[in-house]
C-alpha cells in the first residue's frame, strides 16, 4: 500500500530535560496507511456542513508519561502534541483521527463526541527502521541508505561539558578519529576519516557544512605567531558553533555518501545540523552550568634528594671538583635544598567554565521559530586570570504554507570569540625545571631573579598572545512544490569571518637588572577577514509506478571565496601601553598583505532506483570546476554507484522470528580534491624587503605549471547492517578501502632553478582500509527501568603503495613503499655499551659513526592500530546515567622522545634513577653526567630520534559520565527542572611513558580532566 513519510520531533517530559530536549530536537519519522490521512470517499460526499465541528483536546501518553511529538491526524488537518502531551484540534463526528510515532503503533479512532480525548501508545519497535539520517543534499530513512554515514544526536552532544562539538564525537563514532590538540581553550583538533588520505599534513581536513552552508576547514589562523601556544597554531573552525545549539552530527564517509560532493568530499564530510522550532506552543528554557577542569595526570619526577644525589653522582662521574659559575645549585647560589612542584605551580591549577544560555520557541501550525542566546568562559590551569570567552545568538524562523505547497527556512548564527593566552605553553617548563629551582615571586609580590641566575617561566606570562573573532552565519533554504511529484529547492547562505591576533613582547619579560626599555619591545598583529558565498538551486522528482520508486535529484552549486590578510609588526615602543597600537612604533615592518579570491562551480545530481522496498541502486555524480588550477585542468568529474539488497524482506526469511531486519550494502567511486591553495598553478611574486637605489622590489615565489590537477581518491566499501529479536540487538561490519592518486605536492628542484620545488602531481598513490564494526542493544526496557549500550571498534591501515622514484627523491627519507605514511626513520637502540654505558645504536653500514642519511633506517610507525567506543545509558523512573569508554591502541613518542641530558641542571622522570653503573649494567640510563663527557652527551641527542623514544601509547579513558535527574512540577508553570553532573576525561587507564596518550605534538598541555554541575528550567 502507498505510505506516506511524515516528519515530526518527538520528547517525553518523564525522562532527564537533556534527553528530552535531545529527542525534542532530532528528526522521527512514522508511517501512517492512506486511510489514516484521507478522509474516505464516502465522507467527502457527506454534507459536513451539517455536523457542528468541535475543539477536541487532549494528553497523548505511553507507559512511562506524557509524550511530545505525537502526529495527531484528523483528515487532512496535522497537528503534534506540544512538550506535554497535549493537543487541540478541530473534528466532527464521525471523523477518524489517529495518532503516530516513531516507536510506536499506530492508533485511530472514529470520533463519536465529547469534547477531550486522551490516548495511551503502545510501543512498537518494528517502526523504527524509518530513521531518517541526513545524507546532505537529500535524507535518506535508514533502512533504505546505501552509504555510510554515522550520527550523534544532541542526546549524545548534551551529555558533554565541551565547548566545541568535536570533542563530543570522541569515542562514538566508527571510522572517525579525534585527537585533542590541547587543553588549552579555544584551540584545534587532529581529525581524520577513514585515514589520512593525502601526502600533506594540513589536506587531510573533513568538509564542514552547517545548515547546508560550507563552512571554511582551514584553522581561522594562517600565522604562526599562535604556535608556542596553540600546538600547529591550529583554531578550530567550528569552535563559533554552541555544542547545546546543535541538533545532530552526520559524518558521511564512502563514495556513495561523499561523491555528490565531488571534490570537496575525498577526506569524508562533517554535516551539523542546528536546532530549529518546532512547537507550536510558546517556550522558554533557561541552562546554566559551572565546570571545573584540571591536569589529569601528573608525571612522577624527582624530588630534591633524588636530584642531589642524581647531581653530585654526575660531577663524580666527569670527575669535576669545582662547581662552574653556572652550575647555581652546587656553587651556592641557589638553596639547593628547597622543593618545588612546579607541575603543581605552573599547570595545576584549576580552569573554571561558565555557561548560561536562554531560548524561546514557539509557533503555530504553519510557522515556528526558535531565539537563543549563550555565554560562556573559560579559563586555564596556568597561573594567570585570562582565557577564552564566546558569545553567540541563533535564530531560526520557518514557515510552511497552508497548502503544504511553500516552505521557507531562515537560519542566523552570530558569535564573538575572544581568547586571551599566554604566549607560550607551560608544559615543558613544568616537567624540566629543577626541583631546587628559585621562588618564583620575592617577598613584596615581585618576580624573583635570584640576582640574575634564574629564567623566571612567569615573566612569560607578561608575553601574550590574543586572538578575536566574529562569525555570521546566514542561511535559507526554500522549497517550492511545482507538481505532487516535483518540487523545487533553493539553498543559499553565507560566512562572514572577521579574525584578528595580537602578539605583545614587552621588554619586562627579561631580568630588570639588563636595564632594557621599551625600546625593545614588540609586537605583532594579524588581521583575516573572509567571505564565504554559496547558492545551490536544485530540482527534485519523484515517481512511483507498481514496485518501482524512482527519485531524481538534479543541482548546482556556485561558490565564492574571498578573502583579506595583512600581518603587520613594530619594534621600539615609547611605552608600552602603546604595544597594541603598531603605529606609535619607531620600526614599523609589513610582513604580508594579500588578497585571494576562490571561486568554485559545480553541476551535481543523484538517481536512487528502488524495486520492491528492497532492491535499491545508488548513482550520485558530480563535475567540479575550480580556479586553483589552470585551463588544461580547471574541470573534474566524480561520482558512485551503489547497492543495497533488503534481504530480510525475502520470503526465505520470513520464517525467522529472531531476523527483524538485514541489509546487504556496496558502493564504489570517486572523490577529489583542490586543497591546494589559490594562485598555485600562477607565476607568482612577493614583495622584498631588501631596498636597492630606493627601489622596492618583487621576488618569485611560484613556478608556474598549468598541467597540475585534481587530487582523486578512489572509494571502495561493502558492508552488512542487522537486527535480531525485534530490534533489540542492532549490529554493522563494513570493509574500506581508498586509494589516493595524483598527490598534490611540491616536487623537488635542483637549487639552480632557484625554487626548491614546483607545484604539481606526484605519481604516488596512498591507500586506506579497515575494518568498522558497531553494535547497538537495548538490554532493558521496563516501565521504570531502560538500559541500552552502545559499542564501535576500527581497524584503520594506511599504506603508500606506489611511488615512482622515490628512493632518487627528497621523500626518500620521509617514506617507504608499502609502509604507513605516519612512519618515522629513526636510529634502532641497542642498549647501552656494556664497559662504557654510553648508548649504542645500530651502525648499519659500519663505518663507525652514526650518520642521519645512513643509520636511520629503523622504522616505526607512529600511528593508531585500532580504537573504538563503549556507551551505556541507563534511566531509572527520573534518573539517567551515561558514560562512555573511549579506547585507543597505538604507537607513539614517549619522553626519551625529549630526554635532557640525566645530571644536567634539568628535572628528569623517576625512571632515570635506574642508571647504568659496574653493578647496575642492564639499566635503562646511562651514566649520570653534567655535559662534560661529550660522547656520552651526543649519544644522548640520539636517544631522542631512535626507536627508544617510541613505545606504546594505548589507553583507556572514561571519556564521558552524565548524572541527570528531572522534575516536573505540575500546576506551577514550570514544565520541568533538570539537574545534572557530567564528568569529562575522569579516568585514563595506560602505561604511557609520559604526560598524556593523547596529543599531537609532544610538549604541550593534555586533554584535561572536567566535572560540570548545572541545571536546565523549562517554562
Amino acid at each position: 500500500m502507498k505510505t506516506q513519510i511524515l516528519t515530526f520531533f518527538g520528547s517525553r517530559k518523564a525522562i532527564p530535560l537533556l534527553f528530552l530536549v535531545s529527542l525534542f530536537s532530532s528528526p522521527i519519522y512514522a508511517v501512517s496507511n492512506d486511510k489514516h490521512l484521507f478522509f474516505r470517499v464516502s465522507e467527502l460526499l457527506q454534507d459536513t456542513k451539517q455536523k457542528p465541528t468541535i475543539k477536541l483536546t487532549g494528553t497523548v501518553k505511553d507507559s512511562f508519561g506524557t509524550l511530545g511529538g505525537v502526529i495527531v491526524t484528523v483528515g487532512t488537518t496535522i497537528v503534534t502534541t506540544d512538550l506535554d502531551g497535549k493537543y487541540t484540534t478541530y473534528i466532527t463526528s464521525g471523523d477518524k483521527i489517529t495518532f503516530s510515532m516513531m516507536g510506536y503503533k499506530d492508533q485511530s479512532i472514529d470520533f463519536v463526541g465529547g469534547n477531550v480525548l486522551n490516548i495511551t501508545l503502545s510501543e512498537d519497535s518494528s517502526t523504527l527502521e524509518e530513521i531518517v539520517v541526513n545524507a546532505g543534499y537529500y535524507s535518506v530513512k535508514d533502512r533504505e541508505r546505501t552509504g555510510s554515514i554515522a550520527r550523534v544526536t544532541a542526546k549524545d552532544i548534551e551529555f558533554q561539558p565541551v565547548t566545541n562539538p568535536l570533542q563530543a564525537l570522541q569515542g562514538r563514532m566508527a571510522g572517525v578519529s579525534i585527537t585533542q590538540n590541547s587543553g588549552v581553550p579555544g584551540g584545534g583538533f587532529d581529525i581524520q576519516i577513514r585515514g589520512r588520505n593525502s601526502l600533506r599534513k594540513h589536506a587531510n581536513s573533513p568538509l564542514y557544512i552547517i545548515d547546508g552552508i560550507v563552512i571554511n576547514n582551514d584553522s581561522e589562523s594562517e600565522n604562526t605567531m599562535s604556535n608556542s601556544i596553540l600546538p600547529g597554531n591550529n583554531i578550530s573552525p567550528i569552535n563559533f558553533i554552541n555544542p547545546n545549539n546543535i541538533e545532530s552530527i552526520e559524518i558521511l564517509k564512502d563514495a556513495d555518501a561523499t561523491a555528490i560532493y565531488g571534490s570537496r568530499g575525498a577526506n569524508g564530510v562533517i554535516l551539523i545540523t542546528t536546532k530549529k522550532g518546532k512547537s507550536d506552543n510558546l517556550s522558554f528554557t533557561l541552562s546554566s552550568s559551572t565546570a571545573f577542569s584540571k591536569v589529569a595526570n601528573k608525571m612522577k619526577l624527582l624530588n630534591t634528594e633524588q636530584f642531589n644525589r642524581i647531581r653530585d653522582q654526575a660531577f663524580i662521574n666527569d670527575e669535576m671538583k669545582t662547581f662552574p659559575s653556572y652550575e647555581y645549585d652546587m656553587n651556592g647560589t641557589w638553596d639547593r635544598y628547597r622543593y618545588t612542584d612546579w607541575q603543581k605551580e605552573l599547570i595545576g591549577g584549576t580552569a573554571i567554565s561558565k555557561n548560561i544560555s536562554f531560548n524561546v520557541a514557539g509557533g503555530n501550525e504553519n510557522t515556528h521559530f526558535l531565539v537563543g542566546v549563550n555565554h560562556s568562559e573559560e579559563t586555564t590551569v596556568f597561573p594567570t586570570s585570562n582565557g577564552y570567552k564566546r558569545t553567540s545568538f541563533n535564530s531560526s524562523l520557518s514557515h510552511n504554507s497552508k497548502d503544504q505547497k511553500f516552505n521557507i527556512t531562515i537560519g542566523t548564527n552570530y558569535t564573538k570569540q575572544y581568547n586571551n593566552l599566554l604566549y607560550q605553553d607551560l608544559t615543558s617548563q613544568a616537567l624540566t625545571l629543577a626541583p631546587n629551582a628559585p621562588a618564583l615571586y620575592n617577598p613584596d609580590g615581585t618576580l624573583n631573579w635570584q640576582n640574575g641566575t634564574f629564567e623566571n617561566p612567569l615573566a612569560l606570562s607578561q608575553k601574550t598572545y590574543d586572538y578575536k573573532s566574529d562569525n555570521l552565519l546566514l542561511n535559507a533554504a526554500i522549497g517550492y512544490q511545482i507538481f505532487p511529484n516535483v518540487s523545487l529547492k533553493l539553498n543559499t547562505g553565507t560566512n562572514l569571518t572577521y579574525f584578528t591576533e595580537n602578539q605583545l613582547t614587552p621588554h619586562t619579560i627579561h631580568n630588570p637588572s639588563k636595564n632594557y626599555t621599551s625600546e625593545i619591545s614588540s609586537a605583532r598583529k594579524g588581521t583575516s577577514n573572509k567571505q564565504f558565498y554559496i547558492i545551490e538551486p536544485q530540482l527534485n522528482w519523484n515517481y512511483e509506478a507498481d514496485k518501482s520508486n524512482f527519485n531524481i535529484l538534479i543541482g548546482t552549486t556556485f561558490q565564492q571565496n574571498k578573502s583579506n590578510n595583512l600581518y603587520i609588526r613594530g619594534t621600539n615602543f615609547p611605552t608600552n601601553a602603546l604595544m597594541t597600537n603598531i603605529g606609535s612604533a619607531k620600526n614599523q615592518y609589513i610582513d604580508s598583505n594579500n588578497q585571494k579570491d576562490y571561486r568554485y562551480t559545480a553541476l551535481f545530481f543523484r538517481l536512487n532506483y528502488i524495486y520492491d522496498s528492497k532492491y535499491i541502486v545508488n548513482l550520485t555524480g558530480r563535475r567540479d570546476g575550480s580556479s586553483r588550477f589552470g585551463k588544461n585542468n580547471q574541470f573534474g568529474n566524480f561520482g558512485a554507484i551503489a547497492g543495497a539488497w533488503l534481504f530480510s524482506e525475502e520470503n526465505l526469511f520470513n520464517s525467522l522470528s529472531w531476523l527483524s531486519f538485514g541489509k546487504l550494502r556496496a558502493s564504489y567511486g570517486t572523490t577529489g580534491s583542490d586543497n591546494i591553495g589559490d594562485y598555485q598553478y600562477l607565476d607568482t611574486y612577493s614583495i622584498t624587503k631588501n631596498i636597492y637605489d630606493k627601489i622596492i622590489g618583487l621576488t618569485p615565489t611560484n613556478l608556474y605549471n598549468p598541467n597540475f590537477g585534481w587530487e582523486k581518491t578512489t572509494k571502495l566499501e561493502s558492508s552488512i547492517d542487522i537486527s535480531l529479536f525485534n530490534n533489540r540487538i542492532n549490529t554493522s561490519i563494513s570493509w574500506y578501502r581508498n586509494r589516493t592518486s595524483n598527490q598534490l605536492v611540491g616536487i623537488p628542484l635542483a637549487g639552480t632553478t632557484g625554487f626548491s620545488s614546483v607545484q604539481s602531481n606526484l605519481n604516488a598513490t596512498v591507500q586506506n582500509t579497515g575494518w568498522e564494526y558497531t553494535l547497538q542493544t537495548n538490554n532493558i526496557q521496563k516501565k521504570d527501568w531502560k538500559w541500552s549500550t552502545s559499542f564501535n571498534i576500527s581497524f584503520p591501515k594506511n599504506k603508500l603503495i606506489s611511488f615512482p622514484g622515490l628512493e632518487g627523491s627528497t621523500y626518500a627519507n620521509q617514506y617507504v613503499i608499502g609502509e604507513s605514511t605516519s612512519i618515522r626513520k629513526v636510529y634502532q637502540y641497542e642498549g647501552l655499551d656494556t664497559t662504557t654505558g654510553i648508548y649504542k645504536f645500530k651502525d648499519f653500514n659500519q663505518d663507525g659513526k652514526y650518520t642521519a642519511l645512513d643509520d636511520k633506517q629503523t622504522i616505526k610507525d607512529v600511528a593508531v592500530k585500532y580504537y573504538g567506543g563503549l556507551q551505556n545509558s541507563i534511566a531509572y523512573k527520573n534518573f539517567h546515567l551515561d558514560f562512555l569508554f573511549h579506547f585507543v591502541k597505538q604507537t607513539n613518542l614517549n619522553y626519551n622522545y625529549k630526554l635532557i641530558l640525566p645530571g644536567a641542571l634539568a628535572n628528569q622522570p623517576i625512571e632515570v634513577l635506574d642508571s647504568w653503573s659496574i653493578k647496575n649494567q642492564n639499566a635503562s640510563y646511562a651514566p649520570y653526567s653534567t655535559g662534560e663527557n661529550s660522547a656520552l652527551y651526543q649519544n644522548t641527542l640520539l636517544v631522542n630520534d631512535s626507536d627508544y623514544a617510541i613505545s606504546d601509547a594505548s589507553f583507556i579513558r572514561l571519556k564521558n559520565i552524565s548524572l541527570s535527574y528531572n522534575l516536573a512540577i505540575p500546576n506551577s508553570g514550570i514544565k520541568s527542572i533538570n539537574i545534572y553532573f557530567q564528568g569529562q576525561n575522569l579516568l585514563t587507564i595506560t602505561k604511557y611513558f609520559g604526560l598524556d596518550p593523547e596529543f599531537t605534538s609532544f610538549g604541550y598541555l593534555p586533554p584535561l580532566k572536567t566535572y560540570a554541575f548545572g541545571f536546565q528550567l523549562t517554562l
